[in-house]
């Protein structure tokens, strides 16, 4: 569950370290986002010589969260952190090249099939 000032960590090589959630796309109804939702952050921490740079907003999906969320199944996963992966323009492709830690599958289901590729554990 990601709401409005939310700290996230940023799950891609795109320069930015931490974001900010100011806004959960989908509606003037959502107060919380989950995994594979889009926001749009504030780019809080970044590494110089990067493209994205700190005070940027920016759109990012959620890839991982800590509250527990149910599958289909019956099961249900959580991860250690809040993170995000941060989006080029009103797309749904990555602004970054690789992607760090684990993605549920729930992204590829959500049509972010580029992130799920460039993930190195699905899970």
């Amino acid at each position: 569950m990601i709401q409005n000032r939310t700290l996230l960590n940023v799950a891609d090589n795109s320069g930015a370290k931490a974001l900010l959630c100011v806004q959960i796309l989908g509606g003037t109804r959502h107060r919380y986002a989950g995994i594979g939702d889009i926001i749009v952050g504030v780019v809080k921490k970044a590494e110089p010589r990067k493209p994205v740079k700190k005070h940027e907003v920016v759109r990012a999906v959620i890839v991982r969260q800590k509250k527990e969320y149910s599958r289909g199944d019956g099961t249900y996963v959580r991860f250690d952190d809040n993170a995000c992966v941060i989006l080029e323009g009103k797309t749904k492709e990555p602004k970054g090249g690789r992607i760090f830690g684990p993605i549920p599958r729930e992204i590829k289901e959500r049509g972010f099939d580029k992130i799920a590729a460039l993930a190195p554990e699905i899970i």
